[in-house]
């Protein structure tokens, strides 16, 4: 299938965009899609093939895996194990959004995102067309749609120009809102617990991996003293 454009502010182009994106992603190739921060290139999670042909894309290894975006919280559940109350907290104040959090991976899963050690990077986009697309294919591993080393796209042809024929299907949803890539925060060292009396303790700290459209004062209001901050 060669590379294509489609313009969704057209319903036409939307709707034969949305189809063949889907198609294209069970076909373990891979698609281009506008979300809340920057365009992102997208795989399937679950496929191997399709998740070592978009780090090939864009030119990195397997020590470097892509986030995976969800379109529910009961994925997240699905996705991640023990996961911390303020994890849950932070994803219903600030999820759709551009917040990506670093989990423990349920052992049980059946996919190869790379050398991951045993984690799962997460996050829910808050864009319609990013939305509407999980919905219909699920998790999807998605990382920023440019070549490494260079700055993310932040218009569909941006990405297109990086990654030209390696993707299936582009879906143009005009200029990215944010224009920065999400906040990602490890909540690897968390571990929750509970005394005597019921009362939740949580031990351990969250760890700020990389600044982006969230602040971290947004951060701080809900993860209060366990948010690491770095200097």
């Amino acid at each position: 299938m060669s590379n294509r454009i489609y313009d969704c502010s057209l319903d036409t182009d939307l709707l034969t965009g949305m189809r063949l994106a889907k198609v294209s992603l069970g076909r373990n190739e891979l698609a281009v899609f506008p979300t809340d921060t920057v365009y992102g290139i997208a795989a399937d999670a679950f496929s191997a093939s399709g998740v070592a042909a978009l780090l090939k894309a864009k030119g990195r290894d397997r020590q470097s895996p892509p986030p995976v975006l969800i379109g529910t919280l009961e994925t997240m559940q699905a996705l991640a194990e023990d996961i911390p109350d303020v994890a849950m907290r932070l994803a219903e104040t600030f999820w759709p959004g551009a917040l990506t959090m670093i989990f423990k991976a349920q052992p049980s899963l059946t996919w190869d995102l790379g050398e991951t050690k045993g984690t799962v990077a997460l996050r829910m986009p808050d864009h319609k067309i990013a939305l509407a697309l999980l919905q219909e294919t699920g998790p999807l591993a998605v990382s920023s749609a440019n070549l490494t080393g260079e700055p993310a796209a932040t218009t569909c042809q941006q990405a297109e120009n990086y990654l030209g024929a390696s993707v299936s299907v582009y879906l143009d949803g005009g200029n990215s809102p944010k224009a920065e890539a999400s906040t990602i925060l490890d909540m690897t060292e968390l571990e929750d617990s509970y005394d005597g009396q019921g009362n939740l303790i949580t031990t351990g700290s969250i760890q700020i991996i990389r600044k982006g459209a969230l602040s971290i004062q947004k951060i701080k209001s809900v993860a209060g003293d366990l948010l690491k901050e770095t200097s």
